[in-house]
């Protein structure tokens, strides 16, 4: 190496952020510089983790709403229901992805599905239970009333089984938000957080790996905070009123 290359290569060396390069004195857990450094690829991370995370649990919630509907009208149904979503959760990951690449390739798709089965499990019961929680009661009532099936579903049965059914929402929600890191099985890109944790493992990178780690709790945490402010606007009546 000719002198002025060596200068090139000491000055660059100097201008490495120390708190992440990748020797064992200076390979820190906390690094502010590596967040401002990899600011775009971070946010690029957590905005695919967002993404795949809210498709898994609307079209977790598409396929769960009329199944637990089938399981209620049809008790001999529930068992295979019940049991169908719980068995699915038994799956491990590594075998349930690659049933669907021959349908849906290596795309975003597959992760989604995989993760909106796994949904299914937490949410198919826990609509059931709501619903049948609404008192016989006010059922008859409301039909005395003229409801008919569906608009007594919708005005009455739905409302009164909100809080149960966005407490199993919350459930199904921390769940996904970890389990979308496994997408990077798939590909790095559609596992959102999980690629740059699976970097960070392989290459012993503790700033990426904590960071990352940290971000999958915060984006749990965000959404089930906004869960819980949405099931209070639309359910009023369970909120403590003044004396």
């Amino acid at each position: 190496m000719t002198l002025p290359a060596a200068l090139l290569t000491a000055a660059v060396s100097a201008r490495e952020p120390k708190c992440y390069a990748n020797t064992q004195d200076a390979n820190e857990w906390v690094c502010w510089q590596y967040v401002e450094d990899r600011s775009d690829q971070i946010l690029d991370a957590l905005q695919w983790h967002v993404q795949i995370t809210l498709a898994a649990l609307v079209l977790a919630v598409l396929i769960a709403f009329p199944l637990a509907l089938l399981a209620r009208r049809f008790p001999r149904a529930e068992a295979w229901v019940l049991g169908g979503a719980t068995g699915l959760y038994t799956i491990p990951s590594l075998a349930l992805f690659p049933l669907f690449l021959p349908f849906t390739g290596i795309s975003a798709t597959t992760v989604v599905l995989g993760l909106a089965l796994y949904a299914l499990t937490v949410l198919v019961r826990a609509i059931l239970d709501g619903l049948r929680g609404v008192p016989d009661e006010v059922r008859e009532s409301a039909t005395g009333l003229g409801y008919g099936r569906g608009k007594l579903l919708l005005k009455v049965e739905l409302p009164l089984a909100l809080p149960v059914i966005v407490a199993g929402l919350r459930v199904a929600t921390v769940s996904t938000v970890a389990l979308t890191t496994v997408g990077s099985l798939v590909e790095g890109t559609y596992g959102g957080l999980g690629r740059l944790i699976a970097h960070g493992v392989d290459a012993n990178f503790r700033a990426e790996l904590l960071t990352a780690s940290v971000l999958c709790v915060l984006l749990a945490l965000v959404l089930d905070a906004i869960l819980v402010l949405a099931q209070r606007a639309l359910t009023p009546w369970t909120r403590g009123g003044r004396v």
